[in-house]
């Protein structure tokens, strides 16, 4: 073939080193023109075709379906939304076997007992978890509440983790623990307890509640992380002040006492909040201040101020005496 203007299918395919049967199908898909028959209806190719059907070979090994390829080789700016258009295709593929690798590993080291366990856990949520469930419970926790849909919304995604794309054995068993959490029967003592705002009486309103309570955790944080006692203070007076705005009441001694005595703990959340903690703390680190965290705190800051209000208010009416 020394000097020839064109190749064989054979000769094609030896130089690009594929099979004939290979060259054949692209030909026949019309990827790989021609450029005429030998004298006996042979295939016949130009040098350009090499360049072409190595071309051909790189997109296949890609995994792009036979008409993306005849696309990239057709424009010039395909390709380029070709390849974005696989990564998009790609990521949530390798994400779901990330997860599935980490759940071996979480399944790797540990008692037949734990083992059981942890695969009833990794089971029930599926892998990547499945976060709607989640989402529902705090929709159903917060409902009858009339909240503005963006308010709604930014408690939800605050209360859900969302999954990591590159999870640890840790993230496992922490998405299967907070599934396990919001599916458990709710525990005796607390079917028929209405929720704190329901409490409150008609006229209450849950926005102006929720809003005032996302600035009061914010406020309670960094006590949190400087590893402060409950104490009084700014966030506390703000959480007050969110119930009190929200029933229509005034902050005071009777108040805080009657709010003290609404407020209870949630065993159940708490201990989704907890979860949510691990999630969100790097190794090593003390622990990232959640929402329950600081709901936790500002109740026990309440509970320990109430009585040294009704207390100083006794003083003040018997200095009056």
């Amino acid at each position: 073939m020394t000097g020839s203007t064109s190749w064989s299918i054979g000769d094609l395919a030896a130089r690009a080193g594929v099979t004939v049967k290979t060259v054949r199908f692209y030909s026949d898909q019309g990827l790989l023109p021609e450029t005429g028959r030998s004298s006996g209806g042979h295939r016949r190719y130009g040098p350009e075709a090499l360049g072409r059907l190595r071309m051909i070979r790189s997109l296949r090994t890609l995994d792009l379906p036979v008409p993306d390829v005849g696309r990239a080789l057709e424009r010039d700016d395909a390709l380029e939304a070709l390849v974005a258009d696989r990564l998009r295709e790609l990521r949530p593929q390798l994400t779901s076997l990330r997860w599935r690798e980490a759940a071996l590993h979480l399944l790797a080291d540990c008692s037949p007992e734990e083992r059981a366990r942890r695969l009833d856990l990794i089971g029930a949520m599926g892998l990547p978890p499945d976060t709607d469930v989640l989402a529902r419970f705090w929709r159903r926790w917060l409902f009858p509440a009339r909240l503005p849909a963006s308010l709604l919304a930014g408690i939800v995604d605050t209360a859900v983790p969302a999954p990591s794309h590159d999870p640890t054995p840790a993230h496992v068993l922490a998405f299967g623990r907070l599934r396990a959490i919001v599916t458990a029967p709710c525990p005796p003592g607390l079917l028929d307890r209405p929720p704190a705002p329901k409490r409150f009486g008609d006229g209450f309103r849950p926005a102006v509640l929720y809003s005032g309570l996302r600035e009061a955790y914010d406020l309670a944080a960094p006590e949190l992380r400087a590893g402060r006692a409950p104490a009084g203070g700014e966030a506390l007076d703000r959480f007050v002040a969110a119930w009190a705005e929200a029933g229509g009441a005034r902050d005071g001694a009777a108040f805080r006492r009657r709010l003290s005595g609404v407020l209870a703990d949630e065993p159940r959340l708490d201990h989704y909040w907890g979860v949510v903690s691990e999630l969100a703390t790097p190794p090593g680190a003390p622990p990232e201040p959640t929402p329950g965290a600081a709901e936790a705190w500002l109740r026990e800051a309440l509970a320990g101020t109430a009585g040294d209000a009704d207390e100083g208010t006794r003083m003040r009416s018997c200095s009056h005496e």
